[in-house]
């Protein structure tokens, strides 16, 4: 008898305690909030398509805790228009800011890769091979394998373009 006036209250309470609402539930919840795990549920809401929702996640994310992992996020943003403009020069900005971040972490190592991607191919910056070199070699070291591939496609393709000096002329 104990046990079903025990379960009879706790239905009573259950009953009794605010229902949540849809909107609490949704991913714009989080936009305001101070919360660590907002973070994880920006990269949630990207992949729903509510882009808006995790721009705003992402840059509060990123000027809060400096997350490495949405900047990469935020940057493919802009690079592809995802709920955004295209601003090539907002994405390297936001890889270019991952890269240099100090510890050696496997998303600093990722934007590592794509920072010296950008610099390859001078999306949103000046091309420079050399400085892409660089990152693309720390990107490796940091574990990154597609920057070894990046790395060999380079070398080919140098391989096929007439030698050039440090002024940029061409080497007797």
């Amino acid at each position: 008898m104990t046990f079903i006036l025990r379960s009879a209250y706790g239905f009573a309470l259950a009953l009794a305690a605010p229902v949540t609402s849809a909107s609490e539930l949704g991913y714009d919840a989080y936009i305001d909030s101070a919360k660590r795990i907002k973070c994880m549920y920006g990269y949630v809401t990207a992949k729903t398509g509510n882009f808006d929702a995790a721009r705003q996640i992402f840059e509060d994310c990123i000027a809060r805790w400096n997350d490495v992992y949405l900047m990469i996020w935020l940057a493919q943003m802009h690079e592809s228009g995802s709920g955004v403009p295209v601003d090539l020069n907002k994405a390297a900005a936001l890889m270019e800011r991952g890269a240099n971040q100090p510890d050696d972490t496997s998303y600093v190592s990722l934007a590592r890769y794509h920072w010296g991607t950008a610099l390859a191919e001078g999306r949103g910056v000046k091309k420079d091979w050399q400085t892409a070199r660089r990152w693309l070699l720390r990107a490796s070291e940091g574990g990154q394998s597609e920057a070894d591939e990046y790395l060999m496609r380079m070398d080919l393709s140098a391989e096929t373009k007439p030698p050039t000096d440090y002024n940029n002329k061409r080497a007797p």
